[in-house]
């Protein structure tokens, strides 16, 4: 009876984190105070809670908490830099191995630099290159995916990797050895990919003065020679200023109480993990994971990792939350930042990212039944 009452109970409490972070303005600006109050009741719930979760609660966030600090004081420092190299570097390169380049590279670097400073990084480049919308969306909504791929190899990228280490007590390198070699070719496949959405969604050229049309072979005649393609159609435009430092140290503490929470709610949620998802085959595990799209992959890492599964079941997991997670905004905080700072809609986000994710998640499903 008691048993029944505790399972109900968190139950409950997870049903409550899927549905008001979508239902109340209040919790959703306030997440990570949510998840802190709703980790505590859990961990109360299964009792588990004591000095010494209390201890690992205040422990785990730390590396990455520090990361973020240091990598968000580093980038404020260098963000007048940055525009300049970009602009620089543009003029050197075509659009297209532009684009390669941003993808791969802030898809390897995001594990080091954190996800967090990756999108900021990512803002600043999309900004500074001045590109028409469709090019805009599609090359922010590209990198995000592989941000959030690479930013897990780590457990200082990024939440879901600090957790997933610390309920599965693994040592630092774990994920790189678990997923690095599905991590690494799937950030090199979209960098590719990122090279053909920017040439597909290159805007059509247009006459400011448009008159009538003249036949082939005359208009071939009357133009003149064109100079190589310039791909930025308008003058840059800003990031929105400088970072102040309070900011950089606020998001910080975000971080921090953020995989605090998580931490308690890992802890809180393993009667359930035990009882109901220990069990659960990897083409189950990979598929229920799509809900990522819509919840974060961290919370879902939470909720469902446990000590107990085995390697194939991890990595099943992790690969379906890390890749339904670009879906959509909520799905990862690099969509989210830069969602809001390049006003990306959720229309506009999903148009290319429920066809992009659905098309990896089903490469990576044959992949990982072969």
């Amino acid at each position: 009876m008691q048993e029944g009452l505790i399972y109900s109970g968190l139950a409950a409490i997870l049903a409550l984190i899927f549905v008001l972070p979508f239902v109340s303005r209040l919790v959703e600006e306030q997440l990570e105070v949510f998840l802190f109050i709703m980790g505590l009741l859990a961990a109360w719930l299964a009792r588990v809670l004591g000095l010494a979760l209390l201890y690992k609660a205040l422990r785990e966030p730390i590396p990455i908490a520090l990361a973020v600090l240091v990598a968000g004081l580093v980038f404020r420092s260098l963000q007048h830099h940055l525009r300049k190299w970009i602009r620089r570097t543009s003029a050197l390169l075509s659009l297209e191995v532009f684009s390669f380049l941003l993808v791969v590279l802030l898809g390897m670097l995001s594990s080091i630099i954190t996800a967090i400073i990756a999108a900021l990084v990512l803002v600043e480049v999309v900004n500074a290159l001045g590109l028409d919308r469709r090019r805009t969306v599609a090359l922010d909504v590209i990198a995000c995916f592989a941000i959030g791929l690479g930013a897990t190899l780590t457990p200082i990228g990024e939440p879901l990797a600090t957790i997933a280490i610390s309920k599965l007590g693994q040592d630092f390198w774990y994920l790189v050895r678990l997923l690095g070699a599905y991590v690494v070719p799937g950030i090199l496949g979209l960098g590719i990919i990122a090279v053909v959405a920017v040439r597909v969604a290159r805007p059509a050229r247009r006459s400011a003065n448009p008159g009538p049309a003249a036949p082939p072979a005359e208009a071939a005649a009357a133009a003149p020679e064109q100079p190589v393609e310039a791909w930025t159609e308008g003058p840059p435009e800003e990031a929105g200023g400088e970072e102040g430092v309070r900011h950089v140290v606020i998001r910080a503490a975000k971080v921090y109480l953020f995989v605090m929470a998580l931490v308690f709610l890992g802890e809180g949620f393993r009667p359930l993990i035990d009882r109901y998802v220990l069990s659960l085959g990897i083409p189950v595990l990979f598929w229920l994971n799509s809900v990522s799209a819509i919840l974060d992959n961290a919370t879902l890492t939470a909720a469902e990792i446990s000590a107990r599964m085995t390697d194939p079941q991890v990595r099943a997991i992790l690969l379906g939350l890390l890749i339904s997670g670009g879906m959509l905004i909520p799905g990862n905080i690099p969509n989210i930042i830069s969602a809001s700072k390049l006003k990306i809609g959720s229309k506009e986000w999903a148009r290319l990212g429920v066809p992009l994710g659905l098309s990896i998640m089903l490469i990576y499903f044959i992949i990982l039944l072969l």
